[in-house]
């Protein structure tokens, strides 16, 4: 569940941002979080259904001034699901399944908004290259 991931080069990143309604605290969000995250764990986590791994993260308030150009612009309280596949038809295929649609529908209960966006890895390495 905590393991690290090893994410191979030329897999497609899926960033979907989850901005919660206002007042809603991550406690009352986790089982439902829970219950999607193991649902495509289990039902795609293999060549057919081309799901790598993924992570969830709380934004946390802090904007980096030396990495940020520009806006000075804040943003909501919001999750970040991050998840790698193999592809970007073994996402969508997924996604648009029944079993998926349920436990994102019981996420989306608590959120104002909800956003997902695909990226091409171009690049990756780490400090031991």
């Amino acid at each position: 569940m905590f393991n690290a991931l090893s994410i191979p080069f030329g897999c497609v990143m899926l960033y979907n941002v989850v901005k919660l309604k206002e007042g809603v605290p991550l406690e009352a969000v986790e089982m439902a979080l829970g219950e999607m995250c193991n649902v495509v764990k289990k039902t795609y986590g293999d060549d057919n259904g081309g799901f790598i791994g993924g992570q969830v993260y709380k934004f946390s308030g802090f904007i980096s001034e030396e990495g940020s150009v520009g806006s000075g612009k804040k943003t909501d309280d919001h999750l970040a699901i991050v998840t790698y596949w193999q592809s970007y038809e073994q996402h969508e295929k997924s996604h648009a399944d029944a079993t998926f649609k349920e436990k994102f529908d019981a996420l989306a209960e608590f959120a104002t908004d909800t956003y997902e966006m695909g990226y091409e890895m171009l690049w990756q390495g780490d400090a031991n290259e």
